[in-house]
C-alpha cells in the first residue's frame, strides 16, 4: 500500500473532489444526474448506496475515492474533513445568560 502524494483526479472529476469538500451531498446527486459516476458505483447495487448518500455522504465519498485512487492526496483531504465534520468542527455552541429580569 502506497501513497501518492499528488492532486492527479485520476477517473473521478476534478469539481466532484473539490467541491464534495463541501457540498457531499448536493455533488453526489449532480454527478449521479450526470452520469460521469456511475462507473465508479460497486457492484452491489440497491439499498446500500442510497443509505449511504442519505446518512453519511462523505464516507461513500471516501470509498469512491480509495477505489479510484488508493490512498492519495484527496482520500488524506476529504478524511481530514470527515474528521472535522464529524469531530465538531461545524458545531456551533451557543452560549446563554441565564439571568431573572426584574
Amino acid at each position: 500500500m502506497t501513497l501518492h502524494l499528488n492532486f492527479d483526479p485520476h477517473g473521478l472529476p476534478l469539481w466532484f473532489l473539490v467541491l464534495s469538500l463541501f457540498l457531499p451531498r448536493l455533488c453526489i446527486f449532480v454527478a449521479w444526474l450526470q452520469h460521469s459516476m456511475l462507473h465508479h458505483i460497486p457492484a452491489v447495487v440497491g439499498i446500500i448506496p442510497i443509505v449511504l448518500w442519505l446518512l453519511v455522504p462523505r464516507v461513500l465519498i471516501l470509498i469512491w475515492i480509495y477505489s479510484d485512487q488508493g490512498l492519495s492526496l484527496w482520500f488524506l483531504i476529504h478524511v481530514l474533513a470527515l474528521l472535522g465534520a464529524w469531530g465538531g468542527g461545524g458545531h456551533r455552541v451557543v452560549y446563554r445568560d441565564r439571568y431573572i429580569r426584574d
